[in-house]
């Protein structure tokens, strides 16, 4: 087993021998629910791509624990920069997709209020969906052992996502229908380094004025493989694919 991850605020000016207290939520979560000893290691982060190695000198009471910093990995910044635009999904589906993409290596999430979406992100409502898609990307990279973790953005319209297609140096909408002239992503011609934007629609699929919105915004329609994914899946299979292909997980 890896060493467990556990975020703190700031790792800003802590090096080899320095001694980091956790307390709090995290504190709890070390102290209390993974019940570890000194002796044991684990990793510090910020969640922005700096780490603390280290190792248990103590943990007291129900939230305190005292680390010992060894060494100081670095999660660089990924290149090529992979951003997936997530339309809402039915129920607790959107957390599932955060989760996922997020143990996979996606770099942003953006969600998506498409003209089809069943699910509707309005006032409080929406406010309170999108800290639990944030607090599921903040778990996901500590349980997939992160350094880096992705970025959940404010929801986004259908102008905003177009706009963000516009900077991206390749756009792809994922899109099932060969008739639409989707091709295969597994053979598109990716840029080495830059931003990758990926749209995912929603389930009852991406509105014809959408496609052509999106289309003069410089995106082309992929597909993934013979199958028809979920909402809910196909940004999480799609990331897998660009992984690969860009060198990424060599």
């Amino acid at each position: 087993m890896t060493a467990p991850v556990f975020v703190v605020e700031s790792l800003e000016g802590v090096g080899p021998g320095s001694v980091v207290e956790v307390d709090g939520p995290e504190g709890r979560h070390a102290v209390s629910v993974k019940r570890l000893q000194a002796g044991e290691d684990v990793v510090l982060t910020d969640g922005r791509g700096r780490g603390a190695a280290g190792v248990v000198l103590s943990a007291s009471g129900k939230d305190r624990l005292v680390v010992e910093a060894v060494d100081l990995p670095v999660e660089a910044e990924p290149s090529p920069r992979i951003t997936v635009v997530q339309a809402l999904p039915k129920g607790d589906r959107g957390e599932l997709a955060v989760e996922t993409m997020t143990e996979t290596g996606v770099d942003a999430i953006v969600p998506w209020q498409a003209a089809r979406c069943i699910t509707q992100w309005k006032g409080e409502r929406g406010l309170k969906a999108l800290a639990k898609w944030r607090a599921t990307a903040r778990e996901a990279g500590k349980q997939s052992r992160r350094l880096r973790f992705p970025e959940v953005a404010d929801a986004a319209t259908t102008k905003q996502v177009a706009a963000l297609l516009a900077k991206a140096d390749f756009a792809a909408v994922l899109h099932e229908d060969r008739d639409y002239g989707s091709e295969p992503l597994a053979i598109a011609e990716l840029p080495a380094e830059g931003e990758i934007v990926l749209v995912v629609g929603p389930e009852g699929g991406i509105a014809p004025q959408e496609l052509e919105l999106f289309e003069e915004s410089g995106a082309k329609a992929y597909r993934l493989g013979r199958s028809v994914l979920r909402t809910s899946t196909a940004g999480t299979a799609a990331t897998a694919l660009l992984l690969g292909r860009t060198g990424r997980w060599s």
